[in-house]
């Protein structure tokens, strides 16, 4: 029963190729090369002169070369005691001509282009450059030309080297033909889309551009929209969903917003809490929000600033006023407290004037009212 298996494991044996052996390295040749020198390629060869080399060696010197980008293709060979390599070098970019663009400058384009490593002189990546032409597509979507195009063309030149061409064909900027807002019942849609920064069609919309159509500038406009409720009173408004379709010939926006209006809520109680440096009847004075007042979150922001620079005065530049909210959902009040942690009073420890030439300090120094070892004070 063993001796067939032992037979045909010695008959597998002989037909397995047999592996190349290892060898001592006496030089290193370079073929391919057309601009690289041959020292940039021994810099980054992980063998050299000397070194003991076997076949399972070659996959690490091969990834070794490939990760300088410098190639498309590398080859090993022993011819002797000599280890050859061959490389299929990649091109230069020999020049780069865009044409087409208006909406965004061609120097804007090329310091894009340079950052992403594609430079006249720079050696060319395919992948960088369609990496570049999808980021240019993105860019002016976001200026709301959905209908660009960007064609990309190659030229090969001689000396291994390449040209560059980018067509843009920009397109009409697609225009805000309607927004809707779903769900407002306090106020109008009208009131409400007076605060946007974005618009549909108007007389000045050719010089404002207020109906092209950019996902910042919607995202500026929901903020708005947020503060314009919180500032009003309703605590719990928020918005549910927004969508943005554009029509089969990318010319026309229309923008929907569904929100949540929720209760309108007034201030029950306004309490100042903490560490308290100043008198609480003082602090009390720059409070702007009173007891029965619809709540505000602008009023609310604002009273912080006030007390923070009152603070601020006397040394404590970092102080720290956190208004913390109760809110009732039964009877839709709310009750504030501001809770105040000065932290640790700072000083001035040098006081510096530059760009003086023809005034000495003292001279400066004696129109200050802060004073070097004081406490600092806004």
């Amino acid at each position: 029963m063993r001796k067939p298996f032992s037979h045909l494991l010695a008959f597998l044996c002989l037909l397995a190729p047999l592996s190349a052996p290892a060898f001592v390295v006496e030089d290193i040749q370079v073929e391919g090369l057309e601009r690289i020198s041959a020292g940039t390629v021994f810099n980054y060869l992980p063998v050299t002169v000397g070194d003991f080399v076997e076949e399972q060696d070659y996959p690490e010197i091969i990834r070794a070369l490939f990760a300088t980008g410098l190639f498309t293709d590398v080859a090993l060979r022993r011819e002797g005691d000599v280890l050859v390599v061959e490389v299929a070098e990649r091109p230069a970019i020999a020049e780069i001509e865009i044409t087409g663009n208006q909406d965004i400058s061609t120097e804007d384009l090329m310091t894009a282009l340079e950052e992403v490593g594609l430079a006249e002189g720079r050696v060319f990546d395919r992948a960088l450059l369609d990496k570049l032409e999808q980021e240019l597509i993105r860019q002016y979507y976001a200026r709301g030309k959905y209908a660009v195009k960007v064609d990309t063309q190659v030229q090969p030149l001689e000396r291994n080297r390449v040209a560059i061409t980018l067509d843009i064909v920009e397109g009409k900027a697609a225009r805000i033909r309607q927004i809707n807002i779903v769900g407002n019942q306090a106020f109008s849609d009208q009131q409400l889309l007076d605060e946007f920064q974005l618009s549909t069609t108007g007389w000045l919309s050719f010089f404002s551009r207020d109906n092209q159509y950019s996902r910042q500038a919607l995202a500026a406009d929901i903020e708005t929209l947020r503060s314009y409720y919180l500032n009003r009173g309703y605590l719990n408004f928020n918005v549910d969903s927004t969508q943005v379709s554009i029509t089969p010939d990318k010319q026309d926006i229309y923008i929907t917003l569904n929100i949540t209006e929720g209760d309108r809520y007034t201030v029950s109680n306004v309490d100042l809490s903490g560490e308290l440096i100043l008198p609480e009847a003082e602090l009390r004075e720059l409070v702007s929000i009173e007891p029965g007042e619809v709540f505000s979150r602008s009023q609310v922001t604002e009273s912080v600033e006030r007390i923070a620079d009152r603070l601020g005065d006397l040394g404590y530049a970092f102080a720290n006023i956190n208004p913390v909210p109760q809110v009732d959902p039964d009877s839709n009040q709310v009750a504030l407290n501001l809770l105040v942690d000065p932290g640790r009073r700072v000083y001035v420890r040098r006081i510096n004037f530059t760009g003086n030439i023809r005034t000495h300090d003292e001279v400066l120094r004696r129109e200050m009212r802060q004073m070097e070892g004081a406490w600092f004070s806004t």
